[in-house]
């Protein structure tokens, strides 16, 4: 009979979040792979065309440049608010009020959009 969902037969097996050991080590192996042809790589790309070299420059810089993000100022004032509520459960008096000022200004600031 299968098992449940969220059930090992396994209880002590690869714990949740941790790296799979084939992956580990293919991604080891493709970093030994560059490092050890790196100067062959380089050699490589400087006889592309200067377009083909940029298109291949683009793909490589997507492997080490996190992607940006835009955001909209609907989730950077939504983002406040959630911050401004945790300060809210933890904070003395004076610094409720500071922050209860500021919500107001965040407040004008949406319904002057």
């Amino acid at each position: 009979m299968a098992q449940p969902k969220g059930k090992t037969g396994n209880p002590f097996g690869r714990p949740p979040g941790s790296p799979n050991r084939a992956t580990t080590e293919l991604k080891t192996w493709i970093q030994l792979l560059i490092d050890n042809n790196r100067k062959m790589f380089e050699r490589d790309l400087k006889k592309l065309e200067p377009d083909k070299r940029l298109a291949m420059l683009e793909k490589l810089m997507q492997y080490i440049v996190p992607k940006q993000q835009s955001i909209s100022i609907e989730s950077q004032i939504q983002a406040e608010y959630a911050e401004l509520e945790k300060l809210l459960q933890s904070a003395p008096d004076e610094a409720v009020e500071r922050i209860i000022e500021r919500i107001e200004t965040l407040k004008q600031i949406q319904n002057d959009k």
